[in-house]
């Protein structure tokens, strides 16, 4: 087997094939190495090697069309056929010798994420999954190739039949999905070949054992096939004289059975046992806080996907395999729309999307559609309207409703109206939706009281002041131990009602808004403020790590607690010493103090605590009436709609929180000058490439003038 290894690489060599294989597969990888990641900053290399995996249904039947084809039909296989050593050992030296050359692009391009570590922050772990994916595929094109070959003495007809092979592997998914969008018999059949799947599964960031038994035992299939092919050629005998080695469609039937059994068996193993989550930040492990909850989960669920099992999110799937794998209380069904398009009607009036979740249980149901699933992104750049998916909240979302489907309780949340306040947008309210907390509008004048059932009750950026009749309803709540969320804005008429719920905690708030002349502390405007954030439980995930965004806001005056006070505060929110309250702002053509300004600081969002005879009155007031809009928190990456929900989570009494926040996929942007993308582009795509072409025509011209 050596003998014959050492023979083929050499001929390929010889031949300026290999080194032609090499070049173009550097040239390609460099093109899009240079595109993808030099040029556009991206640190993926998994996009690079998505799009040069194509290349393979061109080169590789032109690398493996003679190995076998050529030598039978100049009759040079009878050497072969006579040859002491086994078939099965000249196939394997053969597919050695094309391996190699298919490792030196391979391990070349290994070095392609190191030098981008230089530049920024690199999901390594992911990278190098993709590297092994690309050997991987190219490993088993190369296999198909070799088989092709020893079925014809054409080399032409090995190249085009091994392309047209490669080309159905590669679109198989597709082509099943036009046979029947419900799948069959057929489609079940032809997914048996179907090359690109186990290499999308690598490329998302997962080590998965399913994907790499897949590759291999296809390869060792190939072999196996080209094996017999040849000892066709070389025995000749009947089923009832079949000895060992030779040509047999039984032990064709029997290899082809070995390696659907063997996919099959270790498809069935629990996906915490074929599954390595490789991703930088965990995108598809299961959390410590999961985890806990599912291993003191006790009731059943069934968790409906609507789609057909075969053509359902990978990544999903592999999230509901982890919860499968957890918890015996939990099962998933898959119910296809196409055949069952009323299932979801049971659970809710609205439309939903394939790949879309309902979670149910005796108690009750939750719809997750598939939008929500994907965080996604939105531009305008003032030419054209993109999107881009930033994000993935599976965990995030099946946990939450898993939750609010076992609660014996949901929390209610009250949002008052009837004072021009302004509604949450519809990604606010999804905060809510996940945080499992039901909210109702409340119009006092319809009720005698607040319900007692109110978590808390939220008043969000009121248009006009409120009724003697509301404060004394509100205060009436707090009273008896409630909850105030108190969203303000600037209002150019006086607000006595609102100013008396204030100081109901013994707060005010400065006349006019807050201009912020400390730089660290605004963006681009002084009236764009950027507090200063304290580690509080109002600021989890957000103190330390992002800017919370607070526009034209007014400055809360928090009074010093005194030693005995029934009142404390926490101030998690504050600008800076050098901030001031401008009173005519309207009228001012620039910025700076004027005579009855009040000074800095202020606070812009305070948690005040009063102590009653029983339990605590708890007000939050939050001093921007833009603070909790979809613009303001896209600016800071949504930091302010986290602090949203953080706070209405503090008010909501849930056995066990849930919460769990998106997984991101965004890596920073890399950081290179347009010099060193040129440079690095130039070697490369240009160097590395033509320095292969170049050594491969010495080789040949010196050995075509001996």
């Amino acid at each position: 087997m050596i003998a014959i290894y050492k023979k083929e690489l050499q001929t390929y060599f010889h031949s300026f094939i290999g080194f032609l294989f090499i070049g173009v597969s550097l040239f390609f990888i460099g093109m899009y190495y240079f595109v993808y990641c030099l040029l556009y900053g991206l640190p993926y290399f998994s996009n690079v090697v998505s799009s040069v995996v194509i290349l393979f249904m061109l080169t590789v039947p032109i690398l493996t069309m003679r190995i076998i084809a050529e030598e039978r039909r100049s009759k040079t296989d009878q050497l072969i056929l006579t040859a002491p050593v086994t078939v099965g050992r000249i196939v394997l030296g053969k597919f050695l010798a094309l391996v190699t050359i298919l490792a030196v692009p391979t391990v070349i391009s290994a070095f392609y994420p190191l030098i981008l570590t230089s530049f920024g922050s690199v999901p390594l772990g992911e990278s190098y999954l993709a590297v092994l994916a690309f050997f991987l595929y190219g490993m088993v094109c190369i296999a198909i190739g070799i088989l092709v070959s020893s079925l014809t003495e054409s080399q032409v007809i090995a190249a085009v039949l091994g392309f047209v092979l490669l080309f159905l592997g590669y679109m198989m998914p597709s082509l099943c999905s036009l046979i029947s969008s419900t799948g069959n018999v057929l489609t079940n059949l032809l997914r048996l070949y179907d090359l690109s799947t186990p290499f999308v599964l690598l490329l998302n960031g997962t080590l998965d054992l399913g994907s790499v038994v897949y590759y291999l035992s296809l390869t060792a299939l190939a072999l196996f096939l080209t094996t017999q092919a040849i000892q066709k050629r070389r025995y000749s005998v009947s089923v009832k004289s079949l000895k060992a080695g030779a040509y047999s469609t039984g032990m064709i039937v029997a290899a082809v059975a070995i390696a659907v059994v063997l996919n099959m068996v270790v498809g069935q193993l629990p996906g915490a046992w074929k599954s390595l989550d490789l991703t930088s930040n965990k995108l598809y492990s299961l959390t410590d806080q999961t985890r806990e909850y599912l291993k003191k989960m006790d009731q059943d669920v069934t968790i409906y996907v609507l789609v057909n099992e075969e053509n359902e999110d990978a990544v999903l799937g592999q999230t509901l395999d982890r919860y499968q794998d957890l918890s015996q209380h939990i099962k998933v069904q898959y119910v296809d729309p196409i055949q069952n398009p009323r299932f979801h009607t049971q659970y809710t009036s609205a439309g939903v999307s394939a790949n879309s979740l309902i979670v149910v249980s005796d108690k009750r149901s939750k719809v997750i559609d598939a939008n929500d699933i994907y965080v996604t992104s939105y531009d305008y750049n003032g030419y054209n309207y993109s999107s881009s998916v930033t994000g993935y909240d599976g965990e995030g979302q099946i946990t939450s409703a898993l939750d609010y489907v076992l609660s014996d309780d949901i929390p209610m949340v009250y949002m008052t109206e009837g004072h021009g306040e302004q509604s949450l947008s519809a990604s606010f309210k999804g905060s809510l939706d996940k945080e499992n907390v039901e909210y109702e509008p409340l119009n006092l004048m319809d009720y005698e009281a607040v319900p007692d059932k109110a978590a808390c009750v939220v008043i969000n950026a009121p248009a006009a002041d409120l009724s003697q009749d509301d404060l004394n309803k509100l205060t009436a709540y707090l009273d008896r131990g409630g909850k105030v969320i108190l969203i303000l804005g600037y209002q150019e008429t006086a607000t006595p009602n609102l100013d008396a719920l204030l100081a109901y905690m013994d707060l005010s708030i400065a006349r006019g808004l807050v201009v912020e002349e400390n730089q660290d502390n605004y963006y681009q405007i002084p009236f764009y403020v950027l507090p200063t954030v304290a580690a509080s439980s109002y600021t989890t995930g957000i103190y330390g790590s992002y800017y919370v965004f607070a526009p034209y806001s007014q400055g809360i005056l928090v009074p010093e607690t005194q030693e005995g006070s029934s009142i404390q505060y926490n101030n998690f929110l504050r600008t800076s010493s050098e901030a001031y309250a401008m009173q005519n702002f309207e009228n001012a053509t620039e910025y700076g103090r004027q005579e009855g300004d009040a000074e800095g600081p202020f606070s812009l969002g305070v948690e005040a605590v009063k102590t009653l005879e029983e339990g605590e009155a708890v007000m939050v007031v939050y001093s921007s009436d833009q603070m909790f809009t979809d613009s303001a928190s896209l600016m800071v990456g949504g930091a302010n709609q986290m602090l949203f929900t953080n706070t209405v989570s503090q008010f909501v009494d849930h056995e066990t929180t849930v919460s769990i926040p998106a997984k991101s996929y965004e890596v920073s942007t890399l950081m290179l000058s347009a010099r060193t993308a040129l440079t690095l582009g130039v070697c490369v795509m240009i160097l590395l490439p033509l320095g292969s072409l170049a050594a491969g025509f010495v080789i040949w011209f010196r050995r075509r003038k001996r």
